[in-house]
């Protein structure tokens, strides 16, 4: 009876996040006395006699039982990821993660999409001594060993969500022995390794579609310097056109969905889940060649950039030709200026829109702004809502998904967020955070009491307005509910103006006195 090693994430405790790569020595039935004796003499012998074979691990795991703590490799860095290097024939899982687990497969790997599995066939030279050893004592119970490892996977970054994992479809990932024979021959060979990952969950939702894959894509990715190959579980056909830009700058490969292609792909190597960071981060500190937040920007240009570039360099030259014919206004205080900054507001319709846009829009533009209104809809193409915000100077918009556009932004540019009732601290992880890691200047906007529209429907001492806080923290369906869906914003303009003034200042480097003069400029209109 041979007994195989295997490759474990251990819990230390039960802990998730303190997972320990070691060796788990196993034995699927009681060996009899012969069996040991053999195996012992011939294992010793080797061991005595070691420049007489090239040095194995296998062969010093079979003179001793139980758990080897050593790990598989002597000079391990102990504040490397996990699994961030392994052998060939071995299948690793970096389950110590609260966010996603990520698995990787090196060797002869398969993929066998009506199973939803993936196989690694273990290689003769790096098991041959215990295959030889275990068809000397009983060829019957090969088939029994077959499988020498066996991981489940959903690659989707909110392992921490239940509800919505419970959605996400799982992949097997097999590890069998290569000399029982290959049972899915390969059809298609690369010569680069496959990312595997699934575009389901909240996919739909811009943040959701940034902060869960896109980024954790080009986490997980880029290193390989577009020599990848992306597999999609619960492939969408609008999401591969709709993200195509950026991922032809992470790979050179077509995408492939794993589902709907029933061909065996073969590879050396295979990465299954995502690395993430943080929310809509990258933490230079993890990256192998210290990337950060504004490298990830910085491939988001180079993805839209040849698209916008013509439409951009015409529009500066227009504007140009129209500065040098215009005569400048006496008083204003845009004399000597060469332009307007550019202000754009990220328009929202129903739950936590700005009921007084068009006076927002008067206010900005009397300061002495260019303001652009931006509506984008699921279908806009990102490129078009990347032209506008790339060149503007300001944005502002409602804490929300369409936040996460403060991307396409160039470091430097400021982002007023107006944060309603109940969302201060998503409005700080989610948008504000993120975007001082990019270099924006950024500015919170909380509204009073009396901006929101629940002023209207609720007491004034209630605590729904006075103390938010006591019904967020019972959970997300009551943020849901009460501040997110049933919520709109009629901005105090002489109170926001302030914002504005401010930002106004950090563009140009000056105070708009003249438009903060006049008391019509910030008032409740419509």
């Amino acid at each position: 009876m041979v007994h195989h090693h295997r490759y474990n994430l251990l819990k230390k405790g039960g802990d998730e996040e303190a997972g320990t790569l070691v060796f788990l020595y196993y034995r699927r039935r009681r060996p009899n006395l012969l069996s040991v004796l053999f195996l012992s003499l011939l294992s010793c012998t080797f061991i005595l006699a070691p420049h007489l074979f090239s040095a194995s691990s296998y062969l010093s795991h079979l003179c001793s039982f139980g758990v080897q703590n050593e790990g598989f490799v002597g000079n391990i860095d102990v504040n490397a990821p996990l699994c961030s290097s392994i052998p060939n024939g071995r299948i690793c899982c970096d389950r110590s993660h609260f966010r996603s687990d990520i698995c990787f497969m090196k060797g002869d790997v398969r993929t066998h999409s009506p199973s939803s599995s993936v196989f690694l066939y273990s290689s003769k030279s790096n098991n041959g001594f215990i295959s030889y050893v275990s068809s000397m004592i009983d060829d019957g119970e090969q088939e029994e060993h077959d499988e020498l490892q066996h991981e489940k996977i959903k690659p989707y970054t909110r392992k921490w969500e239940t509800s919505i994992m419970d959605t996400i479809d799982e992949l097997d990932l097999i590890s069998k022995r290569a000399n029982l024979g290959v049972h899915h021959p390969c059809n298609v060979i690369h010569n680069v390794p496959a990312v595997i990952f699934s575009t389901a969950g909240y996919t739909g939702n811009l943040y959701h579609e940034f902060n869960d894959g896109i980024m954790p894509l080009y986490i997980t990715s880029q290193h390989f310097n577009k020599k990848v190959v992306f597999f999609i579980l619960d492939y969408r056909n609008w999401w591969v056109m709709k993200y195509g830009d950026i991922i032809s700058h992470l790979s050179d490969h077509p995408v492939i969905d794993f589902v709907g292609d029933n061909r065996t792909h073969c590879f050396t190597e295979a990465i299954i889940g995502l690395r993430i960071h943080d929310e809509l981060t990258v933490d230079s500190s993890l990256m192998r060649s210290n990337e950060s937040i504004v490298d990830f920007r910085n491939l988001l240009d180079r993805a839209y950039w040849p698209r916008i570039r013509g439409l951009i360099q015409e529009e500066e030259q227009e504007t140009v030709d129209k500065k040098m014919s215009r005569s400048p206004t006496s008083g204003s205080v845009f004399d000597h200026q060469a332009r307007k900054p550019k202000l754009v507001i990220l328009s929202r319709n129903g739950s936590r829109a700005i009921m007084n846009e068009n006076s927002l829009v008067k206010t900005s533009e009397e300061m002495g702004f260019q303001v652009q209104v931006l509506r984008p809809e699921r279908t806009t193409e990102l490129a078009k809502i990347y032209r506008s915000l790339n060149s503007s100077d300001v944005m502002i918009g409602v804490h929300g998904a369409a936040m996460t556009h403060f991307l396409f932004m160039k470091p430097g540019s400021v982002l007023i967020q107006v944060i309603p009732l109940g969302t201060e601290w998503a409005a700080e992880t989610y948008y504000g955070d993120p975007a001082r890691k990019l270099g924006l200047k950024y500015i919170g906007y909380k509204i009073m009491g009396r901006e929101s529209s629940l002023f209207d429907e609720y007491d004034k001492d209630d605590p729904v307005l006075r103390n938010p806080s006591s019904f967020t923290k019972k959970g997300w369906e009551y943020t849901k509910k009460i501040y997110l869906e049933d919520q709109t914003v009629r901005l105090d303009l002489r109170r926001f103006g302030k914002r504005l003034a401010r930002a106004f200042y950090c563009i140009t480097g000056i105070h708009p006195q003249s438009s903060l003069s006049s008391d019509s400029n910030f008032n409740h209109g419509t």
